[in-house]
């Protein structure tokens, strides 16, 4: 997970994210990872637009954003 948070960082890829909050509520949010440290990492959230601290204990999925394509002809 911290190797996809990073490389996040530095492609400036969109993330969709599954978090528990401190509070307990999940929600599902897509972000763009500005910078990781130890145990957080900042990015803008879409959700709430605005950037937001993150720990990266309360992350219950993440992965990159998969679009939906039309398929035919």
């Amino acid at each position: 997970m911290i190797s996809l948070l990073k490389k996040a960082a530095e492609t400036g890829e969109v993330l969709e994210m599954i978090y528990l909050s401190n509070k307990g509520e999940i929600s599902q949010r897509c972000i763009k990872v500005k910078s990781v440290s130890e145990g957080t990492f900042i990015a803008y959230c879409y959700l709430r637009q605005k950037r937001r601290v993150f720990k990266q204990s309360n992350i219950l999925s993440i992965a990159p954003i998969r679009m939906n394509r039309k398929q035919g002809a």
